[in-house]
Parts: structure tokens; C-alpha cells; sequence
């Protein structure tokens, strides 16, 4: 909430802060022809982005990292210094970048993005030993108070200035700190897990999904593995979503240009659409999202305050462009489904609708076992009315105190961010952490109250005097691709059962028990299990290290004596073993830890 201290604020930014500025300085050092730009602090880390002279490479890290400890050792100070926009000129002279970030702050109040700031900012240069840099800080107070133990350059990458893919390629220096060595330690070990986890590498070796160049980049082709897990999630949403009042629609994936005209999404959203194809002097797009079809079906008939709230959900296919850059498995992919429905309700109606989100979310994280999560509150910026964000200040600040207020009411602990809201309205966006401790922005919960008049929206309230409704856009467990990405990481690739692409294995010793082998995966298939059996001519130890590889949760070992007695030999996932036992208790188990959806084996 408000009274929570602010990454900004603590003394492990001003850390990692200072450490960018110094490797910055190492670099200059190194490379004097280098033109620098901006080093950030991150989530974990720092970064500077530098157009070099030459191409670096991982060893030359090893001497900027070295020379950064004796910059540390020198106890220099960072002092910072207010000037105006001609003498920063002036320090900056050969450095086009700066210029650029100068010109920015002193003639629209940019940001190093070129984004808007909600006022104009004064022009601050912070100084330690030779290195001088455009920064509003903050920083710590001096050199030694970073730790020459407890950071480290990690990666060397690609990144447009800016962003912008138009704009040259730079060469972008990755760093890692932490106030201890102990701490570096730590992310260090859960860096080397997080690389076993990763789900573009556990999404080929469990057959869940793929790209291929043929089709396009961020296009994931879901494989029969893959598919199930989707087919589950979704059965998830619908179960729930149906005890909780929500009607299921479907609606077409292309559209004509004048619904998105009339919705905003072309004015505030063209960018990260496709381009349109033009049919008979019609232009169609491809669906980036699938509010204002959901709008048109709330609109189809005349509504009352009798109707409302009106819960209008879809697992629709969307299409959206982004950058080639910036893709990343199944975390930024172009086509995805979401878990996506529209909330029309009245304002009094509004704090117990929003906050029925809310409730979905926790027990979703209930379910996954996520134990970490944020919620952060995304406000609008002042100074990005009528571009960034729906020009209308009055609305802004009265849907913000409806949601801050309904946040509070429930009790639920959150951020404010500014300028990160809807261009319609504010949201709540939440950032999860999986089981490695790796950061994540999945679910959404946001409030519109500008495009249902544009849509000419209403509903019939009690006094008989035509309302415009509000409209909550949710969805809780974010996209197919996103959410199951989250999961093949969080997991390690080993879901639960209920969500597991193969639940059962059957593995005969021999040959003499493949009748049996197929008889008793047929049977499990007929109660509802996903089973199979393992026929193949190898020994019974590789099948079982097979069925391991794909993290089949059980494997029943079937001999000779199994079949005499109908029992079978269990396996789990997990190395427990449990032997005779019968298979009506196995089937009584399977059956019961799926109906639960439970996480244990």
C-alpha cells in the first residue's frame, strides 16, 4: 500500500544504482571513443546501454568487472549537482545520446523513453571520481558502500535505443548486485536452477510446444501435450467462472476497422496491432483483444438493473504485434489465449464485482501454491491525457478512489504505480514469483469507464433513467501461453496430476505382461485417466528413466507376480515406491487426487 517503501527508496537501488555508473566509468576507461546512454537499476540488477566502438565479448567483462573494485575501493563520493539545460549541454558536447536526453527534459518532460512526465523535471548530474553522468539518482553516498564482494557482470546483450527498433543497435551490459556476498550467492544458485526450469527448454523436452520459422516468430504451435494442459486450464476457468455467474460467448477473430475506430484501440493501440487487409474497400483487422465484440453482444438487446451485473466470458485467440525484440517463449509470443471476460455493472455494484476478481485470483494462487505476489495498482499520468490515456481527469480520479477504496475495504495489500494505467481506466495488475523466485506479470483486473459510452452502452436503473454501465475487464489466469510458461517453470515441468499431459505409465517387466499392461491402461482411460503403456523392447529400468524424463507422475511396474494378483507396483514421480498393491486402491487414488486437483502425488 501507499505506507510500503519503494524499490526507489531502499538502499539496495541506490546500490545497484551506483554500481551501473561505475561500470559505466570502467567501460569509458577501456573504450574512450564509447557514446553512453542510460544504466537503470532493475528488478535483480543493474544495466548500461553503450554504442561502443568495438564488439566486447564475456572475457572482456572480466577486466571491466576488475577494474570496478578498484573504483569501489577508492571511496569516491557521488555528488549531485543541479544545472540548466545549456551547461549540461555543454558537459555532454560528445555525447549524442545525452543530447538527446537533454533536449527531451528541457522541451516536453521526457523521460529516457520519450515518455511523458507528469511535470517538467529539474536537470540533475551526479559526479564520482572521473565518471559524470544525466541522472536524477539516487546513489550511495560513496563507493564503499557497495560491497566489491557482492556484484557481478553477468551478461552482454542487444538493445535498440530507446526501445525503438528503428534506432541503432546497442550493446547492453547486464550486472548483478546485492548489499552481502551471501545474497550473490544465493542469486547466483537460483540463477543455475532457474536455467533447468526454463520453460523453452522444458516446453521441447516434455513436447508441450514450439516455433517454427515457417509459420512466424511468437506463433507457438501447442503439441498433444501441450494442448492438454491448455484443455485443463481452460476446463479450470470454465468450472469456476460458471459457479460464479459468468456466461460463456464466442465471437470471430477478424473484425472491420470501424470497431476498433469506435473502441480507441486504433488511436491509442495501433502499434501493437497487425496491419489491416483490405477486402471490397474494407479494411479488417486481426482481433487484439475481444472487449469491443463483447460490447456489441451486452448491447444487443435492451438492459435493466434486474439484468446487471452481466459477466460475459471467452477463451477468444488474439493477435498482437509485438516487437520482434522483445518476444520470449511463450512469455511475449504474438497469438494467445486468454482467459478473458467483461464485467457491466452498476457503480454500486462496481466494489463487490471488483473485488469478486480479486477472490478469483487468490484461489488460483491457492490452487498453484503461490505463496509470492504483488498487486500493483496502475494509475494515469497527468501529462499523457489525450495521447497516453483517455482525456477525461474528473473520471480518472474517481475510478482510481473507487478501486484504491474497494482494495482497502477488502483488506488486500497493494502498490501505486503512476503512468502505467489502461488508456481507458485504471487497473490492477499482479506480478507473481514462481518457485525460483522469478518474477512474473500475469493476471489483470481493470476498470473502464470510457469506452462503454463510446458504445453507447445502457442499462434501465431503478428511477427508470437510461445509466451507463461500468466495465471490469479481468483475466485471472492471464493467457494460455503466459500462464503455462509460468507453470513449466514453477513446477519444473512436473504438474500435478490433474494437470499432467500423461498421468499414468504402465510398465511391463517382460513381454508376458504386455496383455496385461494394455488391458490396465485401457481400463484407466475408461474411468478418466490419461495412461498409457510402455511396450517397447527395452529394459524395464530405461522405460522407467523414459517416463521419469517426461515427468509422468506415476508408473505402475508390472511382473508376473502383479498379474496373478491384480495388483501392480507403484512408482511416483518423486522416487517413493509402494509395492502389491491392488488395482482398484490405485485407481481409487488417481481418480481422487485428480477430481480434487490436488498437488500431491
Amino acid at each position: 500500500m501507499s505506507e510500503n517503501i519503494r524499490y526507489e527508496e531502499t538502499q539496495l537501488y541506490c546500490i545497484r544504482h551506483s554500481a551501473a555508473h561505475i561500470m559505466a566509468q570502467a567501460v569509458l576507461e577501456f573504450y574512450p571513443e564509447t557514446k553512453y546512454t542510460i544504466g537503470p537499476p532493475v528488478e535483480n540488477g543493474f544495466y548500461y546501454d553503450f554504442d561502443l566502438p568495438q564488439p566486447i565479448t564475456l572475457e572482456d567483462l572480466e577486466k571491466i568487472e576488475k577494474r570496478m573494485r578498484q573504483i569501489v575501493a577508492g571511496g569516491h563520493k557521488f555528488e549531485k549537482k543541479v544545472v540548466s539545460a545549456e551547461d549540461a549541454r555543454q558537459v555532454f558536447k560528445d555525447q549524442p545520446y545525452k543530447l538527446e536526453l537533454i533536449e527531451g527534459l528541457e522541451k516536453g518532460g521526457l523521460d529516457e523513453y520519450g515518455n511523458p512526465l507528469n511535470e517538467k523535471p529539474e536537470i540533475s548530474l551526479y559526479q564520482s571520481d572521473t565518471f559524470t553522468d544525466l541522472c536524477r539518482g539516487p546513489h550511495v553516498e560513496t563507493t564503499r558502500q557497495i560491497n566489491p564482494s557482492a556484484f557481478k557482470l553477468m551478461s552482454i546483450a542487444g538493445a535498440y535505443w530507446r526501445g525503438d527498433e528503428h534506432n541503432k543497435m546497442l550493446t547492453r551490459i547486464y550486472g548483478t548486485a546485492w548489499e552481502k556476498p551471501d545474497e550473490l550467492k544465493q542469486y547466483l544458485q537460483m540463477l543455475e536452477e532457474a536455467k533447468k526450469r526454463d520453460h523453452r527448454k522444458l516446453g521441447k523436452e516434455l513436447e508441450i510446444f514450439f516455433f517454427d520459422d515457417e509459420v512466424g516468430p511468437g506463433l507457438p504451435l501447442w503439441m498433444p501435450n501441450g494442448t492438454i494442459v491448455a484443455d485443463e486450464l481452460e476446463n479450470l476457468a470454465k468450472e469456476v467462472e460458471e459457479k460464479a455467474g459468468y456466461q460463456r460467448v464466442r465471437t470471430p477473430n477478424l473484425t472491420k476497422e470501424d470497431l476498433f475506430i469506435r473502441s480507441g484501440h486504433l488511436p491509442y493501440y495501433a502499434e501493437s496491432m497487425y496491419p489491416p487487409m483490405e477486402l471490397e474497400g474494407v479494411k479488417y483487422y486481426v482481433k487484439p483483444m475481444n472487449c469491443p465484440m463483447h460490447h456489441k453482444i451486452f448491447s444487443a438487446r435492451p438492459r435493466s438493473y434486474r439484468d446487471l451485473p452481466i459477466r460475459l466470458a471467452e477463451y477468444g485467440t488474439c493477435y498482437r504485434y509485438e516487437k520482434s525484440g522483445e518476444l520470449f517463449g511463450l512469455m511475449r509470443v504474438r497469438s494467445m489465449q486468454m482467459n478473458d471476460a467483461h464485467i457491466y455493472c452498476s457503480e454500486e455494484q462496481f466494489e463487490q464485482e471488483f473485488m469478486g476478481v480479486i477472490d478469483l485470483y487468490k484461489k488460483y494462487f491457492d490452487l498453484f501454491n503461490i505463496g509470492k505476489y504483488v498487486m500493483r495498482f496502475s494509475l494515469h499520468g497527468k501529462a499523457g491525457l489525450g495521447k497516453k490515456f483517455v482525456d477525461n481527469e474528473r473520471l480518472w480520479l474517481k475510478t482510481e478512489d473507487m478501486v484504491r477504496r474497494a482494495m482497502q475495504n477488502g483488506g488486500v495489500p497493494f502498490v501505486e504505480v503512476e503512468n502505467e494505467a489502461a488508456f481507458y481506466g485504471p487497473k490492477i495488475d499482479v506480478q507473481i514469483w514462481s518457485a525460483v523466485g522469478r518474477e512474473f506479470t500475469l493476471a489483470t483486473n481493470q476498470v473502464d469507464f470510457a469506452v462503454p459510452e463510446r458504445f453507447d452502452l445502457k442499462f434501465i436503473n431503478k428511477e427508470g433513467v437510461e445509466e451507463i454501465p461500468l466495465c471490469i475487464h479481468r483475466a485471472p489466469l492471464s493467457t494460455h501461453e503466459r500462464m503455462i510458461g509460468f507453470l513449466l517453470e514453477h513446477y519444473a515441468g512436473a504438474f500435478p496430476v490433474w494437470l499432467a499431459p500423461e498421468q499414468v505409465r504402465v510398465i511391463p517387466i517382460t513381454d508376458g505382461q504386455n496383455e496385461y499392461a494394455t488391458q490396465l491402461a485401457a481400463q484407466l482411460r475408461e474411468k478418466g485417466v490419461r495412461a498409457s503403456a510402455d511396450l517397447n523392447s527395452e529394459r524395464m529400468n530405461a522405460k522407467i528413466r523414459s517416463a521419469q524424463l517426461m515427468k509422468v507422475p506415476y508408473m505402475l511396474v508390472v511382473g508376473a507376480n502383479e498379474v496373478e494378483a491384480g495388483q501392480v507396483s507403484l512408482r511416483g514421480r518423486d522416487g517413493s515406491q509402494k509395492n502389491n498393491i491392488p488395482v482398484a486402491e490405485f485407481e481409487a487414488l488417481v481418480l481422487d487426487r485428480i477430481a480434487k486437483r490436488s498437488s500431491e502425488l
